[in-house]
């Protein structure tokens, strides 16, 4: 049965190790081949996508150039810059793969705005990473250098830039999106979380955020009353007691064994937790919805057979 699916895509889906242009392109040809799978599975489909990783090396490019001529731009417009060109890479992909195929889909990335609200207290405690990892000296040094940069330490990966996360209110464009969904053309949309707005004398006016693009994507499935909430990541499921030598494997999981697991302290907070937090606020006093965390590459394993961690209020 043709189902509305919003999929939002990891970071992993797009930047690998190579950060160039023609590396990021390849990467969303092999994950635009995942997702053509849900097209000829009939179902319609809507695509957001993360851009740590770019909207961080963008603001050092920004800042490397920054001068009284040239001077950089604030983080709200570099995350536009990254909703688009991420979104003219994929829709080319995408486009591409359907000619080949002989399938006849429009395809269109829709700049984004989503409202936050002015006194979201994470603007008080940026937790959000951008950028590249960095070493501690190195993070150190840059935090001397500019007061109002903070670095952290990232699942001992290393150290990163973080910024504000607040959290999604409302989508400026939900009844475009979900006009474009209802007509059968697949949407790039909240690309990046989308970019970050407040409503300020009956204007929206950009502030300087991240939106966690996991929690965008379930105010976008949420408004366009999407079926499926599908959050790719880098493993093909959730697991508790990680790589600890009782560690589980999560296949079904009912929203009250989920906010259990939460309070536990099963999942990082910098990782999983807020793909778990999203995929609960979707499915949460919704038993017609499902919620699907998984990778991209156990796609058709999900469309087959259901495979990954379903979170369902039962």
């Amino acid at each position: 049965m043709s189902q509305k699916i919003v999929v939002a895509l990891g970071g992993n889906a797009i930047l690998s190790k190579d950060a160039s242009a023609e590396a990021q392109k390849d990467a969303l040809r092999r994950t635009a081949e995942q997702l053509l799978k849900f097209i000829q599975n009939g179902d319609a489909l809507t695509i957001s996508h993360g851009n740590g990783p770019q909207v961080g090396n963008l603001l050092l490019q920004q800042q490397a150039a920054d001068s009284e001529k040239n001077p950089a731009m604030p983080l709200d417009t570099c995350v536009a810059m990254t909703e688009g060109s991420i979104g003219f890479w994929l829709q080319n992909a995408m486009l591409d793969l359907l000619r080949q195929n002989n399938i006849d889909k429009d395809v269109v990335s829709l700049i984004t705005q989503v409202e936050v609200s002015a006194e979201d207290p994470a603007f008080a405690n940026p937790t959000k990473p951008i950028g590249p990892f960095v070493t501690e000296e190195e993070a150190k040094q840059a935090m001397a250098e500019n007061a109002d940069t903070t670095y952290k330490e990232d699942a001992g990966r290393g150290w990163r830039k973080v910024v504000a996360s607040p959290k999604p209110i409302d989508i400026c464009e939900k009844n475009v999106i979900n006009s474009l969904v209802n007509q059968g053309v697949i949407t790039i949309s909240v690309g990046g979380g989308g970019i970050p707005v407040v409503k300020k004398d009956n204007k929206f006016v950009g502030v300087e955020a991240v939106i966690d693009k996991d929690f965008a994507s379930e105010k976008l499935a949420e408004l366009i009353d999407a079926d499926t909430l599908l959050i790719l990541t880098a493993v093909d499921n959730v697991y508790i007691n990680y790589n600890k030598p009782d560690q589980k494997k999560l296949e079904e999981v009912s929203v009250e064994e989920a906010e259990e697991y939460i309070a536990q302290g099963q999942f990082a907070a910098g990782s999983m937790l807020p793909k778990v937090e999203a995929a609960l606020a979707f499915v949460k006093g919704h038993k017609d919805r499902r919620a699907v965390i998984t990778s991209l590459d156990n796609i058709e394993e999900f469309i087959k057979n259901g495979a990954g961690t379903v979170i369902v209020d039962r």
